[in-house]
């Protein structure tokens, strides 16, 4: 109902009593679809705002206190008009619209059609009559037909006496009757005229009432439940607009985080569920072991260079074939298959670990939803947000060309994409560089920068790897082989994609992919 034309009535009367010999010094915008106008009185030494909020979804009229301005981003409007004195306000007859009158015959329109709002600066001959007007000017210049308007014909006289309304009819006789005024008639209107005189008297000097219901904010010109009640229009619509404003601020604030975590439990839900798989597979087919203590069994055997050999599996009962490497002995192959059983087990110990943590992360995260999906306020929301770190930094930082890390005093620089991968190798880095980068998949470029006379740590080097492997495709496994070696003998040939490099000389390490 902010826009309701009895509310409207009342701003128009409010501010015709307040306005009077004001200048308007600013005209403003800094925030799309809204307009702000700042007027001072010498004689008084008093500040007076007025905020028009013109988006198609939410058009409201609220007079702050104060107005910080921007100092960018922020453009000045109806220039014609700054420094102007305030001569009236005057309020078109059962219309929406409203406008203030200027000293130098000028005249700024207010009309408040909902999504059709918009804020027009006229030129006219009288600022009584209002004729041989012409609009110059208008803050949403998309609603090109609000050139054409006319401020003479605006006014729209009904005979809304007893007589008119037995002649004409109730829709007729008050088009600017509401569904909140129709209800206070109750059924049927049309032949209530003692409720009507009623109703019509009380809208001369109503009350306001604003209220909340579930995510809507309501403002009234009567009694609701548990509202709050004003007897300055100016009052209620300021608090119509911060209870308004809040509100959706709290709705969409809410909607970001809760995407956000709605997103990270899925993933993480994921990575659980895949990682249990894996550790099942690794547990039914770890059989490292057992192959390691058959052959051991059977060092008797003295084969000559084979690739495999069938002895029998005491466990099963049965013949195996069990793949072999040529050129060594069979204890030496049985002790590649312990190897091979003892890393199987440090990958289960490490899945089971890692299931364990994310196990965690995700009880976290469900709580997280939990207790936000119970928040009704703004405040309380930004303070939980803030208190458990899931709140976006409010500054703006400097973009750094790559991720930047520091560990045990060394600096280490991680590509963000494949061309930022060739900027970092083949512009940033130097020859005595440690390049790094996880074996055989897609990912970043890594680059240890060289520090004179000091050696690369291996912790500093594990630490690089573990990176390289989290910002690489092996993200998610358990381990990751990275490459590593001096930037020398990494080289781009001529005509290559972007990120793709030739490699020389190369160490590998295996690492647990951490960011």
């Amino acid at each position: 109902m902010q826009n309701n034309y009895y509310f409207l009535r009342q701003i128009s009367k409010t501010l015709d009593e307040q306005l009077i010999d004001f200048q308007l010094m600013e005209a403003f915008s800094q925030v799309k679809d809204e307009l702000v106008l700042f007027f001072y009185s010498q004689s008084k030494n008093k500040e007076f705002y007025i905020r028009v909020s013109l988006s198609p979804s939410f058009t409201c009229l609220s007079f702050p206190t104060s107005f910080a301005r921007a100092k960018q981003n922020s453009v000045d409007l109806f220039e014609q008009i700054l420094g102007a004195s305030v001569v009236k306000v005057r309020q078109y007859q059962n219309e929406r619209c409203f406008a203030i009158l200027f000293a130098n015959d000028k005249a700024l329109l207010f009309k408040m059609y909902g999504q059709m709002a918009n804020v027009i600066l006229f030129e006219t001959s009288s600022e009584v009559s209002l004729t041989n007007n012409k609009a110059i000017e208008l803050f949403s210049n998309n609603l090109e037909k609000d050139w054409n308007l006319d401020l003479s014909v605006l006014d729209r006289p009904i005979d809304q006496s007893l007589e008119g309304f037995t002649a004409n009819g109730f829709a007729e006789t008050f088009p600017t009757f509401d569904k909140n005024i129709k209800m206070q008639l109750g059924e049927p209107a049309s032949l209530q005229w003692s409720k009507i005189y009623a109703i019509l008297s009380y809208l001369e000097k109503p009350n306001y009432y604003v209220s909340q219901a579930g995510n809507t904010i309501f403002l009234s010109l009567f009694a609701e439940a548990e509202a709050k009640v004003f007897e300055n229009p100016i009052d209620a619509a300021n608090e119509f607009y911060y209870l308004y404003i809040s509100k959706f601020q709290l709705i969409k604030e809410k909607a970001e985080i809760l995407k956000k975590l709605e997103k990270e439990k899925e993933k993480l839900t994921i990575y659980i569920q895949k990682s249990e798989e894996k550790c099942l597979n690794l547990e039914v087919e770890n059989r490292y072991e057992e192959i390691a203590n058959i052959l051991m069994a059977n060092l008797h055997q003295v084969p000559e260079k084979v690739q495999k050999i069938t002895l029998h599996d005491f466990y099963h009962d049965k013949d195996i074939t069990i793949k072999l490497k040529d050129n060594f002995s069979l204890q030496r192959n049985a002790e590649i298959y312990y190897r091979k059983s003892k890393n199987q087990k440090i990958e289960i110990q490490t899945l089971l670990k890692n299931i364990e943590k994310k196990q965690e992360e995700l009880n976290q995260t469900n709580k997280y939803l939990a207790d936000i999906q119970e928040i009704i306020s703004l405040k309380i929301l930004r303070k939980y947000l803030t208190n458990h770190g899931l709140s976006e930094a409010e500054e703006e930082r400097e973009e750094m060309p790559f991720r930047r890390f520091d560990f045990e005093s060394f600096e280490i620089l991680v590509g963000k994409n494949a061309k930022n991968n060739d900027l970092l190798t083949q512009k940033y880095a130097f020859k005595e560089d440690l390049w790094l980068h996880a074996r055989d998949v897609t990912g970043s470029h890594v680059i240890i920068k060289y520090k004179a006379g000091k050696v690369f740590p291996s912790s500093v080097i594990g630490r690089a790897a573990e990176l390289a492997a989290w910002f690489s495709k092996r993200k998610n496994d358990t381990l990751c082989p990275v490459i590593y070696t001096p930037k020398k003998y990494v080289r781009k040939p001529k005509g290559a994609a972007e990120g793709a490099v030739i490699i020389e000389k190369e160490q590998v390490i295996m690492v647990e992919p951490k960011l």
